[in-house]
């Protein structure tokens, strides 16, 4: 029979492991709410995100031809949806639905 007082003792190193790294992030949220660094970041880095995203799902395409439609068709659909709604979710999933009807429909070899 394993000793009890060693597995109590090892829950309660465990729990308070636990608690200490989920409660970390927040204590160290609170000093950098202030910073005016870490402001800028939050204004520049969604659209540094983006362009690489970009970057990275176009940098396959064949430069011209009907392989190029659908990428560029999945492009101009979530940019669209973008302007219009303003809401990240919907662009995405309207460019990815888009993308993935053509490539698998139209598109097809």
């Amino acid at each position: 029979m394993p000793d009890i007082p060693y597995t109590i003792a090892a829950i309660l190193v465990a729990a308070a492991v636990t608690w200490g790294l989920r409660a970390l992030p927040f204590a160290a949220l609170a000093p950098l709410r202030a910073s005016g660094t870490v402001r800028y970041l939050g204004t520049v880095m969604p659209v540094g995100v983006m362009v690489i995203l970009v970057a990275y799902c176009l940098r396959d395409m064949p430069g011209a031809g009907s392989r190029a439609v659908a990428p560029l068709a999945a492009l101009a659909v979530t940019v669209g949806l973008h302007l219009w709604r303003r809401n990240a979710l919907l662009s995405i999933f309207g460019g990815t639905a888009v993308s993935v009807l053509l490539a698998s429909t139209l598109f097809a070899q």
